[in-house]
């Protein structure tokens, strides 16, 4: 299928990025994907927050903004796929052309602005999903936003949580899209922290003695002053995981000068070695307290391999779906393991912070994973 696939790119290339999407969910829908099977490999196998992630390597929010094909993503050897973003109302998003192409250094530029069909149509494909019989081995994730219009983003936050919170197995409170106007101000310590306990109070209350784990997605552009600030604030604020990172305002030099002059976030490659900073920092001044989820430029194991020793418990991807196709999720997996036994780990968490940690000094981090 991957040969199918090196044939097939250049033809959904001619397409606009965005009706290639719509052309890959509705083929998905039809059953026309490929399937992997991802074996049981204890070496990569975890438990965080109560949950059994069968592989570290999971799919990033955007995919599937409508959690219409959960099931064959899971398919494509995910141990791990977050639907989303959902707001509460549908929204168009931002105008078209909104999605561009850098096939050169692997990079994509979105403006979309959380384009999706609303909480309404999320739940009943979620619910579509849970009762379509037994469940392929994987967790689930729903992130979630506010509406472009909205004055108070806790309003829209904790409505998706009372709507959506007991069906998820975990929830992303994405505060960091560069796309909704005032979105990013949410990341600083007062707001986040005002946010982040009406969260909490809202799924004691929706979700009762089983709630769901709250991460929170943030930026890649974010000083050395903003992650100390924000570091503190999500120990303080007791959040259960952080996602990092988001996509990025920055454009590096190397870029074509049509293609880093459009607006919006930049993901893939380009955005590697940045995302991995921002991982390391905040592992260790969380003092690898908080599990991380790193995202951003993932293509490879080698890629995967670094954030995991820079701090990452788990990581996603999203770009490199579109540019090394269906079976990338598989082929990462399978590296991470050959990369693990190089270095003479008998399991992932052996080398998660393994870059930020003292070397020879006798002293660790305080490591957790989650409650």
């Amino acid at each position: 299928m991957q040969d199918l696939y090196t044939l097939a790119r250049p033809l959904l290339f001619r397409l606009d990025p965005e009706k290639a999407h719509r052309l890959t969910i509705a083929l998905m829908k039809r059953g026309v994907f490929p399937r992997y099977t991802l074996k049981p490999d204890p070496a990569l196998e975890q438990t965080l927050w109560n949950l059994r992630f069968p592989s570290p390597v999971g799919l990033a929010a955007g995919f599937d903004k409508n959690a219409e094909v959960i099931s064959p993503l899971f398919r494509l050897a995910f141990g791990f796929v977050e639907a989303g973003t959902v707001t509460p109302k549908p929204q168009d998003g931002n105008p078209k052309p909104r999605i561009f192409r850098c096939p050169e250094h692997e990079a994509v530029i979105n403006r979309m602005g959380f384009p999706n069909e609303g909480m309404h149509a999320f739940k009943n494909n979620i619910e579509h999903f849970l009762s379509a019989g037994p469940r392929m081995p994987g967790v689930l994730g729903i992130n979630i936003g506010m509406n472009k219009d909205q004055s108070t983003p806790v309003k829209d936050y904790t409505l998706l949580i009372r709507m959506l919170g007991p069906m998820a197995d975990y929830l992303t409170v994405n505060i960091s899209s560069p796309n909704t106007p005032g979105l990013r101000d949410l990341q600083k310590r007062e707001p986040l922290l005002e946010l982040i306990g009406a969260l909490r109070e809202e799924r004691r209350k929706a979700c009762g003695a089983h709630p769901p784990p709250l991460l929170l997605k943030l930026a890649p552009d974010l000083s050395e002053e903003q992650q100390e600030e924000l570091a503190q604030a999500a120990l303080d604020s007791e959040v259960d995981g952080l996602i990092l990172t988001n996509t990025t305002l920055d454009r590096p030099g190397a870029l074509p000068p049509a293609f880093a002059g459009e607006t919006g976030g930049l993901s893939g490659q380009p955005l590697t070695n940045k995302s991995t900073g921002i991982i390391r920092n905040f592992y260790r001044l969380t003092n690898g307290k908080i599990p991380i989820v790193g995202a951003g430029g993932v293509s490879s194991g080698r890629d995967a391999y670094a954030k995991i020793k820079a701090g990452a418990s788990l990581i996603q991807l999203y770009t490199a779906l579109v540019f090394r196709g269906p079976s990338v999720a598989m082929c990462i997996h399978n590296d991470l393991h050959a990369y693990l036994k190089a270095d003479g780990f008998d399991h992932i968490g052996q080398a998660v912070g393994i870059d930020v940690k003292p070397k020879n000094t006798g002293q660790e981090l305080n490591t957790s994973s989650g409650s």
